[in-house]
C-alpha cells in the first residue's frame, strides 16, 4: 500500500484483506511494511477502544485483531 495511506486504513484494508476475519498481529505488521510496529500498536488501541476491532490474547503473546463489523458489535 502506498505510504502516503492514513495508518488507520492501510490497517483496516489489510484486516479487510485477511483470508479470515482474525488476523495475527504479527501478520498484520507484515502487512503494513511501510508502518512501523509503534504506529500499528497506537492504531490499534485507538480502533479497539472506538470499537472498531477487537483484540484479543490467543496465548504465549499472539494477539488477534478482528474488525468489528455491525453484526459483530451487537454479539
Amino acid at each position: 500500500m502506498p505510504a502516503t495511506m492514513p495508518t488507520t486504513m492501510q490497517i483496516m484494508g489489510a484486516l479487510v484483506h485477511s483470508s479470515s476475519n482474525d488476523c495475527l498481529l504479527e501478520d498484520l505488521i507484515r502487512q503494513c511494511p511501510d508502518l512501523t510496529w509503534n504506529q500499528i500498536f497506537l492504531e490499534l488501541d485507538r480502533l479497539s477502544r472506538t470499537g472498531a476491532v477487537r483484540l484479543r490474547l490467543e496465548g504465549a503473546g499472539q494477539y488477534v485483531v478482528t474488525p468489528v463489523t455491525r453484526e459483530g458489535a451487537l454479539a
